[in-house]
């Protein structure tokens, strides 16, 4: 076992929380995780993180979980749902939970949030990760809370589908020329917020690469097109009248199979929302970060390919 005690993770499983495993093991924490089965990463060769088995709602589970813990990191969080209470239930009540329980441990929390609740007003996503935000620093005046921008990195399946397009065409769209977008590798984003809970810092915190101005969607199409070893792409402006049209026929397809999707109306808006970057924000944390994205981009190509997720090269 580690000697640096314990810290506890929930939504381990998800994107993000593999690494901040991974990450928690290799600084000599022992990772403890809150799973509802068994738990299988690809990230966790050589570590045996220990396993509470319960959920969010299980306040039995939350207890065992954080009982002894340093500190607890919650990154669990639903990012699609039907309804703005079906985000609540997990966003906010979910988050609380965990909180009160970490509170009663005397172990410190930090909330992994989103850049998405600085605007809340734009889809039931970003209002629940804000309404979670005010509800958690309510209940533990003490906490941590991180808003991560854009994460992508080995084993992200949402951006997976940026580097197959730019594998599979010389088009690429992009949105208005004058939005910044604000992206961190999940390596770094693992990092930084291990650094922020190592420090005690509470209150709100806001983690990016070295651009915290953003980037020019502009930019990163083309540096996907580089790191798939394409040409430089051909970059269609799609109208922000277009995004919104998808959006909405999205809406009333999920309505119809009664199935809830990442992708619609709201999820249309934050894609049109100009400024996803952080110039003169003074929450930003200031951790070093390796990748920028042409750096980051290449590395997360390189583990896709190995693990068969892109084939090995480009075709024109």
């Amino acid at each position: 076992m580690s000697g640096r005690g314990i810290i506890a993770v929930t939504g381990a499983t998800g994107f993000l929380g593999q690494h901040l495993v991974r990450a928690l093991a290799e600084a000599g924490y022992t990772p403890r995780i809150l799973s509802r089965r068994d738990p299988v990463s690809p990230f966790w060769r050589g570590i045996e993180p220990q396993v509470v088995f319960g959920d969010l709602a299980n306040a039995a589970a939350l207890e065992h979980l954080c009982d002894g813990a340093s500190a607890v990191i919650h990154a669990a969080g639903l990012i699609k749902a039907a309804s703005r209470a079906g985000f609540d239930k997990v966003n906010v009540d979910g988050a609380v939970a965990v909180a009160t329980a970490a509170a009663r441990a005397g172990a410190r929390f930090a909330l992994i949030s989103s850049l998405a609740a600085r605007e809340p007003q734009l889809s039931d996503y970003a209002a629940s990760k804000r309404a979670g935000e005010e509800a958690v620093l309510a209940a533990a005046p003490g906490a941590l809370v991180v808003r991560p921008p854009a994460i992508y990195g080995p084993g992200d399946r949402e951006t997976l589908g940026l580097f197959a397009a730019a594998q599979n065409s010389r088009l690429l769209p992009v949105l208005s020329p004058a939005s910044r977008v604000a992206m961190i590798h999940v390596h770094d984003a693992a990092a930084q917020i291990l650094d922020l809970v190592k420090s005690g810092r509470t209150g709100l915190a806001a983690i990016c690469d070295g651009r915290p101005d953003g980037y020019a969607w502009s930019e990163f199409m083309a540096a996907a097109a580089t790191a798939v070893g394409a040409p430089p792409p051909r970059l269609l402006r799609v109208p922000e009248a277009v995004i919104r049209l998808a959006g909405h026929v999205a809406d009333v397809a999920s309505r119809l199979s009664k199935q809830p999707t990442v992708f619609g109306s709201g999820k249309a808006r934050e894609l049109s929302h100009p400024d996803w970057a952080f110039s003169a924000d003074p929450s930003l944390a200031p951790s070093p970060s390796p990748h920028d994205v042409a750096a980051g981009f290449g590395d997360t190509v390189d583990w896709y390919r190995l693990h068969g997720w892109l084939p090995k090269k480009y075709s024109d």
